[in-house]
């Protein structure tokens, strides 16, 4: 499975994986990897920046997430959220200024 993945502007470590979209150099400008998530997850994702693509297999070791949970989820909902490992969150901690309003 090919999928593209992208680092959200509002939470550090928190990543979307998404199927790689076929497309022509003119539909990649217009192509918004938000689109498969639901409005409140788009709100709390905020900007998407492109990561890398990668080829997904049962073989294929990640960092933090089980590949096939990854690949199972891309299948049945589109997407897949990874969200920072517990206890690097500070839910006190101030946006840095740049991220403010993303």
């Amino acid at each position: 499975m090919h999928c593209s993945i992208y680092k959200s502007s509002k939470k550090d470590e928190m990543y979307l994986y998404i199927a790689r979209p076929e497309q022509t150099e003119n539909q990649a400008e217009a192509f918004n990897p938000l689109e498969v998530l639901p409005e409140p997850m788009r709100v709390a994702f905020g900007r998407a920046t492109f990561v890398m693509d990668l080829q997904l297999s049962e073989s294929r070791k990640l960092a933090r997430v089980n590949v096939l949970h990854v690949m199972d989820s891309i299948q049945t909902r589109g997407f897949f959220i990874q969200v920072p490992p517990e206890g690097l969150i500070n839910p006190n901690a101030v946006e840095p200024e740049g991220l403010r309003g993303a």
